[in-house]
């Protein structure tokens, strides 16, 4: 199996090893009826990796249902995945079918499974050692040859430890694991979907496509993307669409410094992605941004004080660079190409490096005191109140070089 041919077909972006990992266990579990688990938080992409494990199983000319847990009503769980029988509660004025006997001979996909009430675990259980089941109201037994996939994004041990899942459901589920890595253990992967987001953003509007300066990577692999690729794709479909224009012969890529998508960068863990509104937003002309940038200057220090606490409890992975694949290339995947109408190179040493992520932070940091004292002449007074924090504070802050100075 050719997996980069795969993540092409499945649009699925990046080189990170335990991505390609995952991949190549879904592909060796799908030609078995094995009952599957597909482990990863919200928005890494864990349908994908359903719809392949169906795709290249002997069902594949079945049924592939999507069931969402998390949505069905707990009264009619039971009723949605086994179905009932005329008059078996109220408002039941037909017998129906549930997704079970609907899928019967393909897969049936169930994410948020944890959400399962017990009892439909159990019943659960029962279909997949026996593949008997009954419908509501119903006493007869119905047989179905259904293959099942399931995902979450929680711990399913510790669900079974506080009495959420079975226990039983639990171990006939996670012999067969597959676990989708965040986006923020695939760092080196994060500005390569950013490339892939702005591309096809810009084919289908018409709009200039973004590239980044290496200073600008590294701020944008610096977040932790709690969202994960689906958070970092509207991020950057928002961002082409407010810092962009329409694409004419002579400009079809506009570049950012770090500066400039400093104000546009999500400040907190789960918040929405700041807008610019009233007509003071972003340019692309001339020099840059025109945006009063103290709120977010302050924003970015108080960001970066909590960074530095939680530092000290927080493990960060970092994976090993995987070697670079270069079959069926996008135009987004190729090399670094420079906007028309600048001069760009990267050299190899500027390339954007794991361990440089964290220090992005700090960079930005720096860069905004050194403007800020500049502009002041080296007054600190003046330079703390327009960076909206305390002299104290901002002598804390200093680059090296100017806690030489007396």
């Amino acid at each position: 199996m050719d997996i980069q041919a795969l993540k092409n077909k499945y649009d699925i972006v990046g080189n990170d090893p335990a991505l390609t990992q995952a991949l190549e266990t879904a592909v060796k579990f799908a030609p078995t009826d094995l009952s599957v688990v597909i482990l990863g938080e919200s928005g890494v992409g864990k349908e994908n990796f359903a719809r392949i494990i169906h795709q290249y199983s002997n069902r594949r000319n079945g049924s592939f249902f999507v069931v969402n847990c998390g949505a069905l009503a707990k009264e009619l769980v039971n009723s949605e995945l086994f179905g009932h029988v005329k008059g078996s509660f109220t408002g039941s004025t037909e017998t129906r079918k549930g997704y079970f006997e609907d899928a019967n001979g393909g897969t049936l996909f169930l994410d948020e499974i944890a959400e399962l009430p017990l009892e439909s675990q159990a019943l659960l259980l029962r279909v997949l050692q026996s593949g008997e089941y009954r419908k509501v109201g119903s006493n007869k037994i119905e047989h179905t040859d259904v293959r099942i996939v399931a995902a979450t994004n929680v711990d399913l041990y510790e669900a079974v430890r506080r009495g959420k899942f079975r226990e039983d459901l639990y171990f006939r589920l996670s012999a067969a694991q597959i676990r989708i890595p965040a986006l923020r253990d695939r760092k080196d992967d994060i500005y390569l979907l950013f490339r892939k987001f702005t591309s096809d953003f810009s084919e289908t509007s018409g709009m200039c496509k973004i590239s980044l300066r290496p200073d600008a990577i590294r701020l944008l692999s610096s977040y932790r993307w709690p969202g994960n690729v689906r958070q970092l794709m509207g991020f950057t479909q928002a961002l082409t669409a407010q810092v962009s224009r329409k694409v004419t012969p002579s400009v079809q890529r506009i570049e950012l410094s770090a500066a400039e998508l400093a104000p546009f960068m999500p400040m907190e863990e789960g918040e929405p992605i700041p807008v610019v509104v009233g007509g003071a937003g972003p340019t692309t002309q001339g020099s840059g941004l025109n945006v009063d940038l103290q709120p977010i200057v302050k924003a970015i220090f108080d960001l970066n004080q909590r960074i530095d606490d939680l530092e000290a409890v927080v493990n960060r992975r970092q994976l090993p660079p995987p070697p670079p694949s270069r079959e069926e290339e996008a135009e987004w995947q190729g090399e670094f190409t420079a906007p028309i109408g600048r001069n760009v190179n990267m050299d190899a040493d500027e390339q954007p490096q794991a361990e440089d992520a964290g220090l992005s932070w700090k960079h930005t940091q720096d860069d905004l005191i050194r403007k800020a004292l500049e502009k002041h002449a080296g007054n600190r007074k003046l330079a703390a109140e327009e960076l909206g924090m305390s002299e104290r504070t901002l002598y804390r802050k200093l680059p090296a070089e100017y806690r030489k100075k007396k």
